[in-house]
């Protein structure tokens, strides 16, 4: 499925969460990431999330999609990381 996460994590823990998505999914802008994932290996990803946010400050947004091809993206502006780009 294809997987589109926002997060808004205190400053403190933003370094952390974004290194912990970088090796999962393809930075996109600042706190998004997206790409596809398994069913299972998103609640890896989650599980992961739980252990470094603090539920009560925090918030991780999950936007999923059963296939790419249903994501019409545009981008207004400079696109920080291509997805098309990414090895």
């Amino acid at each position: 499925m294809y997987v589109v996460l926002v997060y808004d994590v205190e400053q403190k823990r933003v370094n952390k969460v974004c290194q912990y998505l970088r090796r999962h999914l393809f930075w996109v802008q600042r706190s998004v990431f997206e790409g596809d994932l398994s069913e299972g290996r998103l609640e890896k990803v989650k599980a992961g999330l739980r252990r470094i946010i603090n539920p009560r400050y925090d918030s991780v947004y999950i936007y999923k999609v059963r296939e790419r091809r249903w994501v019409d993206r545009e981008v207004l502006g400079v696109e920080a990381a291509p997805i098309d780009q990414v090895i």
